[in-house]
């Protein structure tokens, strides 16, 4: 099936229009026109070969909303027409210890990841979303809240999971003192997530221009990272503390914020190691982990949790003509808080090739 998508061709030259095949519909299948598609940092990482081990041509996109329009003979969770969504993964072994315990992605055979990543049906790579469809296994496809704006729902099947996941299995509540690192496509949606789970939510950045977006979106208090003494006022403090900072920053400034057994999970991915002080950890008894987006199951519930409160990202919709101009944008820190690609312009954009 041939397919109108955006692609680079090597880690230096520009997303531009590309033509590639879809598989045919298998009985398990969905065929899904794609309405909208978030836009990642991991996006810009591995379009970049940041990560290394990119494979071109790479289609990004791992944020897809989009509608039905054709099902396989033996989907029973679909139907024509139904809004469904697609996030970081497509496939899995499903056989594997984690797989059972529908944590696909920590597969121990390696999940199939939504676009550059090794594509068991067609061979070469998996490609994304910034393409007009996709075909996916329907055990790998999400039902979307009706309630919720399409657009702004998107960033939640990256930027929702990974910060809900880890909320969820700390056990976030009522009554917890919850602290959020970085105000940024994580932050955000991790200060709105902690909050409709009852915890008292403190950001901390290093931007004062974000202090009032902290506020509303759902934060209780900000603190200045950079101020000593405003750090100081929460020592011994903090149940939980997610930290969204993909950037090289002191993680032992707020390992000594957790209270006795407080944990701290890092969920962005600086590019160099954190130094820590194990004195941080020993003192105090505190945990330092790190979380993975989630499982199709965990995804599912998040969704559910955010038709419940009401809850997305805030977006700014583009066309994606303008998604090199966006990916710039991103690294400069110049959003709030997601983009999201209207996958309406593709077609112009294709027909004006």
């Amino acid at each position: 099936m041939q397919t109108k998508s955006y692609a680079v061709q090597s880690a230096t030259t520009p997303l531009a229009p590309f033509s590639l095949q879809r598989r045919n519909l298998g009985e398990h299948d969905v065929d899904i026109e794609i309405l909208y598609c978030g836009v990642c940092h991991s996006d810009i990482h591995t379009v970049r070969n940041e990560w290394q081990g990119t494979n071109y041509p790479c289609v990004p996109g791992h944020e897809i909303i989009g509608r039905i329009t054709k099902v396989g003979s033996r989907v029973s969770k679909f139907k024509e027409g139904d809004i469904a969504g697609v996030g970081c993964m497509v496939d899995s072994c499903r056989i594997c210890e984690c797989c059972k315990k529908d944590l696909e992605q920590f597969c121990e055979q390696e999940a199939t990841f939504t676009f550059n990543s090794p594509d068991k049906a067609m061979g070469g790579s998996t490609f994304g979303g910034y393409s007009d469809r996709i075909v996916v296994d329907e055990a790998f496809v999400l039902h979307i809240p009706k309630n919720l704006p399409l657009a702004a729902t998107a960033p939640l099947l990256c930027a929702g999971i990974t910060t809900y996941s880890p909320l969820r299995h700390h056990n976030v509540s009522k009554g917890q003192k919850v602290g959020i690192v970085g105000l940024g496509g994580l932050g955000h949606m991790g200060v709105k997530l902690a909050k409709a789970m009852g915890a008292h939510v403190v950001v901390f950045t290093h931007t004062l221009a974000k202090v009032g977006d902290a506020i509303r979106v759902g934060a209780d208090e900000v603190v200045n990272s950079n101020n000593p003494e405003e750090m100081r006022n929460h020592l011994n403090s903090f149940h939980f503390i997610l930290d969204a900072v993909a950037a090289e920053h002191d993680i032992n400034a707020y390992l000594v914020l957790l209270k006795l057994d407080g944990t701290l999970t890092q969920v962005g991915l600086p590019e160099t190691p954190i130094p820590i002080q194990v004195g941080n950890l020993v003192y105090g008894r505190h945990a330092f982990t790190g979380s993975l987006i989630g499982g199709i199951k965990e995804t599912q519930e998040m969704l559910d949790f955010c038709g419940e409160h009401q809850i997305t990202a805030d977006i700014e919709l583009i066309p994606i003509q303008k998604i090199n101009e966006a990916y710039d944008r991103v690294v400069n820190d110049d959003v709030r808080y997601r983009f999201v690609i209207d996958m309406a312009s593709l077609k112009e954009a294709v027909s004006n090739e």
